[in-house]
């Protein structure tokens, strides 16, 4: 591994620190480095906030030795206004001598004008440096931007034999197929993203709250499908006072406290993605049901897919989707089974 490889990998581990607070900005660290030394670090830590490059910078009490720094960031330099002012006239006033960038932002708004900004002054620019490792860490940021959606991931949970639950199961008392561990790691990826969806069954059977629990994270936004406003008031989801989105075909646009309505021409994954999109979400976790994890796979609307197998069998029951993706990793938690599947 090369110094600016190692400086680099630096900046990513720091950029993993961030969860969905950030969102929809991407995941950013810097690290400032003189004499092959790392003087400062930072990384991008809420959206609306201070950016990585700011805060490795604001470490630095002696601004005068930034001249002779290379700063290490694993996304390019913002070039525009947004909530805040760009990061690369921050790097150009304190003219740091080199500056080490990882992936270029897909954004419209930058997509190499902040590489070009600081050319321009004078300052060595290099990019591509872990380019795949810096990508990996953005794919949701860069799906966003370059295919106008969200990225989307699929959950569910089946018996050996495949079902996801018995055929007549009571309405608020769900079985569990899967273990305690199993539910912690649902719980984390649920915050990793910045969005919920799930289908007015899912809700109906088995009331659930489609927040963050167990852990010290933040929840995803929630949204559920239900076309003609069938759910009850006094499910989980309106009583929490937590934002709800519903999509849905009759009521227009219009926020109820909490809730949030939106009229939809019609609820296909490719008009639930249009609509994302348009308020700005990032990334989604489809978490139910099996009809509507089986749109989005048949629609090849999705990017990444987990497949928890529980080790016991229901004999009948709701068949689970069918995935027709490439199984891109398999892992035990406890005595389950989590299948990983991405997109061919």
């Amino acid at each position: 591994m090369t110094s600016d490889e190692l400086f680099m990998s630096h900046a990513i581990e720091l950029a993993q620190l961030a969860d969905a607070s950030v969102f929809p900005n991407p995941f950013v660290g810097a690290v400032i480095v003189l004499n092959e030394e790392i003087i400062a670090a930072g990384f991008h830590q809420k959206y609306g906030e201070a950016h990585a490059e700011v805060n490795a910078v604001s470490q630095v009490s002696d601004k005068s030795m930034l001249k002779d720094c290379t700063i290490y960031v694993t996304l390019e330099p913002c070039a525009h206004y947004g909530k805040t002012p760009p990061c690369s006239d921050l790097l150009v006033k304190h003219q740091f001598k080199r500056v080490v960038i990882g992936s270029v932002d897909p954004f419209a708004l930058v997509n190499g004008a902040g590489v070009e900004r600081l050319k321009n002054a004078g300052i060595e620019v290099e990019t591509g440096v872990l380019k795949n490792e810096c990508d990996a860490l953005n794919k949701r940021f860069f799906t966003f931007h370059q295919k106008k959606r969200p990225y989307i991931t699929l959950k569910w949970a089946e018996s050996q034999d495949g079902f996801v639950a018995p055929l007549n199961q009571e309405i608020g008392n769900r079985t569990k197929i899967t273990g305690t561990l199993a539910h912690l790691l649902v719980h984390q990826q649920r915050s990793q993203e910045h969005a919920i969806l799930v289908g007015r069954r899912t809700v109906e059977q088995d009331n659930p709250s489609l927040n963050v629990r167990h852990i010290d994270a933040p929840s995803p936004i929630r949204f559920v499908l239900d076309p003609q406003l069938q759910l009850h008031k006094n499910l989980n989801i309106f009583e929490d006072g937590a934002p709800t989105h519903v999509m849905n075909l009759i009521q227009e646009e219009e926020q109820q406290g909490a809730v949030h309505y939106h009229k939809m021409a019609d609820l296909s994954p490719e008009a639930i993605c249009d609509k994302l999109f348009e308020l700005g979400i990032l990334s989604v976790y489809v978490e139910g049901g099996v009809f509507t994890i089986q749109q989005f796979i048949d629609a090849g609307l999705w990017d990444e897919a987990f497949r928890f197998v529980g080790e016991n069998n229901l004999g009948n029951g709701i068949i689970a989707p069918k995935v027709n993706g490439k199984l891109a990793d398999r892992f035990v938690v406890e005595r389950d089974m989590v299948e990983v599947y991405k997109t061919l």
